[in-house]
């Protein structure tokens, strides 16, 4: 199990991270418009710097949302190998079982 503070900290992440989307994607968009001044898209770089720096999504650790922990996790699950292994042993997951050779 993660540290229940690292758990919290990725989900506080998280919640930014929806909040400021919008706002973040406006300024982007600013920013990459070659046809705006340079003055008004040297604001928009401001206000972007401005913004907190967990508002951005590459912030956001990958986590287990049984365990927490933050390697080994399958994206498409959203649980980690050894989560994921021992669920498939409980049989919590349909269709998946142990392999033997």
């Amino acid at each position: 199990m993660a540290k229940l503070s690292s758990i919290n900290k990725n989900n506080k992440r998280i919640k930014l991270v929806n909040k400021y989307y919008k706002k973040r994607q406006n300024l982007k968009k600013i920013i990459m418009n070659k046809n705006l001044s340079l003055e008004e898209r040297f604001k928009a770089q401001q206000k972007l710097s401005k913004m907190p720096r967990n508002s951005a999504s590459n912030r956001i650790m990958n986590r287990c949302q049984i365990t927490g922990r933050p390697h080994g996790v399958y994206r498409k699950l959203k649980i980690s190998r050894i989560a994921l292994r021992q669920l498939g042993l409980e049989g919590k997951i349909p269709g998946m079982v142990k392999s033997s050779w």
